[in-house]
């Protein structure tokens, strides 16, 4: 069952949903599974204080669930994998031991791909189908929060920060292997977007995954 938050105003979702479902040809799978396509959207959006911008679900079958960058089970994507190891080294925090992210969603954290659904083995395979259109009415309506900030990796991400007003976000290159080494380590994400809200006057994200 698909659910959305009633908050949300999100033009042509439908149609764009119904066209993605509907690309592609007979015996190709589309990740993620239909009930995890709008996962993201289940979060009421005047509750997101963070936002963390991927670019489309994981096209290996069983890692996409919906949420970016997040993962099911003890199989962590090699991006997921760089991720824990700012985190740790950004946090003091034990490295996490499943790719799980839905704490954050308890934090205002939102885990948004700027394309919400893919073709299994081809990825950016469903760019251009109309998510971009969704998921930036989507951050343009969380950037309208009193607080909140946006950790934006890789250019696509950072295409988004006018949107949102560069003092507000952190950006750094994509944590995928071919560009995590280009600045992504040591960039300090997750402590540096709780100092922006500390100085909005907001409690910070609680990141550790491990409660």
């Amino acid at each position: 069952m698909i659910y959305v938050h009633p908050n949300w105003q999100l033009p042509g979702l439908e149609e764009t949903l119904h066209k993605a479902q509907a690309a592609h040809a007979p015996g190709q799978q589309v990740l993620p599974p239909e009930e995890y396509i709008l996962r993201a959207f289940e979060v009421d959006p005047a509750e997101v204080k963070c936002l963390i911008v991927g670019q489309d679900p994981y096209p290996t079958p069983g890692h996409a669930v919906g949420l970016a960058f997040s993962s099911e089970g003890q199989q962590i994507p090699k991006s997921l994998q760089n991720i824990f190891t700012e985190y740790t080294e950004d946090l003091g925090l034990p490295r996490p031991t499943t790719a799980d992210l839905s704490p954050w969603l308890d934090e205002g954290v939102l885990l948004l791909n700027r394309v919400l659904t893919v073709l299994a083995g081809q990825a950016n395979s469903h760019r251009g189908l109309g998510w971009e259109a969704i998921t930036e009415a989507a951050v343009r309506q969380v950037a309208t929060n009193e607080h909140f900030c946006a950790i934006l990796w890789g250019k696509q991400a950072q295409q988004l920060a006018g949107i949102i007003g560069a003092k507000r976000c952190i950006m750094s290159p994509h944590p995928s292997p071919l560009s995590a080494y280009r600045g992504f380590f040591g960039s300090r994400p997750f402590s540096r977007a709780n100092e922006i809200l500390r100085a909005q006057g907001a409690d910070p994200v609680d990141w550790n995954l491990d409660r």
